[in-house]
């Protein structure tokens, strides 16, 4: 059943593979396996930012060093993966359940880009506060969607049209009027790299979300949520590979070393503020590749773009930061926009639902 919880039955529909001839119908939402995912995103998404954020306003310095907890999380996945691994040993009729060399390998290049990525995104959010770092980074949408239309040839209703254009105004609007909140010690140059940092870091993760998803599509195995996990733990385990060589090479591991000592809430919460971004950033990443899985990258995209405006909020109590009218305005924008993506997918899924009531008719009669 596709309500169902069984996280081994969420697989891609056998027309997502088939290479003969191309159909038009929609495999069916996994509803509870996408709300799981999203509530993953909420956490990543909103608890991520701030905990890096956390980490530079009490002395930590090390680029490389918070880039790397981004992706260093993936040893927490092998626990499920573990338990997946021994249900399909006592499944007989269960045949595959490591993913395919061809996913393996596509996973490992996307990661290298993933961990690219991330750098820019820690080094834009040294500069910015998290509430214009966050909503900034909403822009990702309008990438997704320009990629997911060449890539995978993304199909636009006008409902999707008008949330991505209100969810990019609402960035844009912010990214225009924030110059007044730049935190102490950053020059007006150095806000404004920052600033096109986190756009280039929006931009490249626009165009890895559906990358990811024509992997899926091109799988040749049917696909389930154990290899959505798998593809997961490669992602992160080459972009943690990216940053740990930048850390050699930037001789990181000894300057933590004293950073720890001199970090303003003590060695412990030093600690504890890095291995807590670590977990909470993978769930933001595993929860991104779920979302694919179940629906498609323009939906990741747009409930990242209606999550970070919540982060700003987070900051807003949590840092004491700025909430100006233009970032409020930004966040109406946003969850305009997200309103507006849900009505039209009710809209598809409501037409989609009675033309295939009045096809199974037409058969009996």
């Amino acid at each position: 059943m596709a309500s169902s919880m069984n996280i081994e039955s969420g697989t891609m529909s056998d027309d997502h593979h088939d290479k003969g001839s191309k159909s038009n119908k929609k495999k069916p939402i996994n509803w509870p396996l996408l709300l799981l995912n999203a509530a993953f995103m909420a956490i990543g998404v909103i608890g991520g930012p701030l905990l890096s954020r956390l980490y530079y306003l009490h002395g930590g310095g090390r680029k490389w060093v918070n880039t790397f907890t981004q992706s260093a999380g993936f040893p927490i996945l092998f626990a499920p993966l573990f338990f997946l691994y021994l249900r399909h040993r006592s499944n007989p009729q269960s045949t595959h359940f490591f993913m395919e060399s061809k996913l393996f390998v596509a996973s490992a290049i996307i990661g290298v880009f993933v961990g690219l990525d991330n750098f820019l995104y820690t080094l834009g959010l040294s500069y910015l506060p998290v509430s214009t770092s966050s909503i900034l980074y909403a822009t990702q949408l309008a990438f997704i969607a320009v990629f997911a239309r060449i890539i995978v040839r993304q199909k636009f209703t006008p409902f999707t049209i008008n949330s991505v254009v209100l969810m990019t105004l609402g960035s844009v609007l912010l990214g225009l009027r924030t110059s007044g909140d730049r935190p102490a010690g950053v020059t007006g140059k150095g806000y404004l790299f920052g600033f096109f940092l986190t756009l280039g870091s929006a931009g490249l993760i626009g165009l890895v979300w559906p990358c990811v998803e024509l992997c899926y599509a091109k799988a040749t195995r049917v696909l389930n949520f154990t290899v959505v996990l798998q593809f997961q733990l490669n992602v992160a385990a080459f972009a943690s590979i990216v940053s740990f060589i930048a850390m050699i090479a930037n001789k990181d591991f000894q300057a933590m070393q004293r950073e720890s000592r001199e970090y303003g809430l003590g060695q412990t919460m030093y600690v504890v503020v890095l291995v807590g971004g670590a977990v909470v950033w993978q769930f933001s990443f595993l929860g991104g590749l779920g979302v694919i899985f179940c629906v498609g990258s323009l939906l990741n995209g747009i409930l990242s773009a209606v999550l970070l405006p919540m982060t700003e909020i987070a900051a807003v109590f949590a840092y004491h930061e700025k909430f100006t009218g233009e970032k409020g305005m930004a966040l109406a924008l946003c969850l305009w926009g997200f309103t507006s993506y849900f009505y039209g997918e009710y809209q598809t899924n409501k037409k989609a639902k009675a033309l295939t009531k009045e096809q199974a008719d037409d058969q009996y009669n």
